[in-house]
């Protein structure tokens, strides 16, 4: 079975964005960016792609699955 990878708290800070800031942009909330990033949760494709965009970092470099 597939392992869920996520880069996303590296992206987001190179970014220099807090996780709230994000979340706002993306229309969740905090709570669901903290997941992520803790790998405890699979983004929708609506969503992995929103932050995809928010961050101009490819949606492959964010989330991974090996």
């Amino acid at each position: 079975m597939a392992e869920f990878k996520c880069n996303l708290k590296k992206y987001r800070q190179l970014a220099k964005m807090t996780q709230q800031e994000l979340a706002d942009r993306v229309n969740v909330r905090r709570e669901t960016i903290l997941r992520l990033e803790g790998e405890k949760y699979n983004p929708s494709l609506k969503l992995a792609i929103d932050i995809s965009r928010v961050l101009n970092v490819p949606i492959e470099d964010i989330f991974i699955y090996d």
